[in-house]
């Protein structure tokens, strides 16, 4: 699809939509936890119904009235060779590779778009020793079988968190205690902080070491009751439509949320820019931006978005150590870089860096998401400071994560038109 965007200012206020990062966790939760659990405040976007999906084929169930989802957690494996779609999510493929593994269930996994080749290394380098048989060809389909085993995993944490995650949902179903040492600096640990406290709701315990993790086996999910709460990597696209246009408050917040991307709260303020917190809201207001240079390991899902805040700073901004988001739904250096350069922009990328110098306003013109969800947000917020309508193709992208994010950004003042269907 391909939509047009002409450049007005938004204002006003929005209601966040539930974190993705806490729902996938929360129902994985659910599923392993016998018996029954309610999860609310959930948004069905493509990657939550992908995870929903698989854990059905595992044998969970889900009863979805509006935004709540009743669970009921897995009582009877399925028998045979099941096939787990995990669309184009790399969470709902990383998370229950492990899964389906300790729970012996022998699996094929499909999926679409960049996912079939986006790495599973640490798996396919310590599994084979841990029971489980890999018919791998380094693309999807792709299919496992046998049980894993408790013992000692060794990970290399520069690859994704997600590895991580996985293997702290499924060890602790395992008769024996493990230990997961990672290799090198854990990339993206805030994720990780994530699924650690999700995991304590359902009661299930894990103990951090000097060298990674140590999880007690035999534990048993427990059900339970969770409200997510509002994504901070998505209120960062109308905070930014806040600080480059007119002010915007982002509610549905938690304030103390553990969510690394909660840090877009105070690049802002370095920023220069008027942050006013309130209950469960955050308001910003336009102002003089000074330029960042920001490490963005921790904090993967704000580049994008930090590449548009960068060209209406007054300076050179920088987001380095950024590689590994040269595996993401697209090559995100490369693709935010030529969206917003095909609008006007000043944005050079190289092996692990963007550099953006500040225009203050860009052009407009024609721009593609690369069928990415967060460069197609990313260029629907930069329309805001172009001169001419901006043209966005593959819009359909924001799907993936949040269907409703075009309603909101008219609601708020944007003004969308459909240009093509196909």
């Amino acid at each position: 699809m391909e939509i047009s965007i002409t450049p007005s200012p938004l204002s006003g206020s929005v209601v966040i939509p539930p974190s993705k990062s806490l729902a996938h966790r929360a129902l994985i939760g659910a599923a392993l936890a016998p018996g029954r659990s309610v999860i609310r405040h959930l948004q069905l976007s493509q990657d939550i119904k992908a995870t929903m999906d698989c854990l059905g084929a595992l044998g969970a169930s889900f009863q979805v009235a509006e935004d709540q989802v009743v669970v009921t957690g897995i009582t009877a494996l399925p028998q045979g060779l099941v096939t787990l779609d995990c669309c184009e999510s790399g969470s709902t493929l990383r998370f229950l590779i492990p899964i389906a593994a300790a729970l012996g269930v022998p699996a094929t996994f499909t999926g679409k778009g960049k996912l079939p080749t986006r790495p599973i290394t640490p798996y396919l380098e310590e599994f084979p020793q841990k029971g489980v048989v890999f018919n791998y060809q380094n693309t999807m389909p792709f299919s496992i079988s046998g049980q894993l085993a408790a013992g000692v995993y060794t990970i290399d944490g520069g690859i994704s968190s997600q590895f991580i995650t996985g293997l702290l949902f499924a060890l602790p179903l395992l008769r024996g205690d493990s230990e997961i040492c990672i290799k090198g600096r854990l990339e993206s640990k805030p994720y990780v902080d994530l699924t650690i406290d999700m995991l304590a709701r359902y009661h299930i315990h894990i103990d951090q070491t000097p060298t990674g993790y140590h999880i007690p086996g035999g534990q048993r999910y427990a059900p339970c009751d969770y409200t997510v709460e509002g994504d901070y990597s998505q209120a960062a696209f109308f905070l930014t439509a806040g600080v480059i246009g007119t002010p915007i408050t982002c509610k549905g917040l938690s304030l103390d949320s553990k969510q690394g991307d909660r840090q877009i709260v105070s690049i802002l303020s370095e920023c220069g820019v008027k942050v006013t917190s309130c209950s469960d809201s955050i308001t910003v207001e336009p102002a003089p931006l000074s330029p960042f240079d920001l490490d963005v390991r921790d904090i993967p899902d704000l580049v994008p978005i930090l590449t548009v805040l960068g060209c209406f700073c007054n300076g050179t901004s920088y987001l380095r150590n950024a590689h590994r988001l040269r595996i993401k739904e697209s090559d995100r250096l490369e693709a935010i870089s030529q969206a917003i350069n095909a609008l006007g922009g000043q944005v050079t990328a190289s092996e692990d860096e963007l550099c953006i110098k500040g225009v203050g306003q860009l052009s407009g013109g024609k721009a593609d998401s690369f069928q990415d969800h967060r460069i197609a947000m990313s260029v629907a917020v930069a329309s805001i400071r172009c001169r001419e309508p901006v043209f966005l193709t593959r819009a359909e992208s924001v799907h993936k994560s949040y269907p409703e994010f075009y309603q909101d950004f008219e609601a708020l003042g944007g003004k969308i038109n459909v240009v093509n269907m196909e």
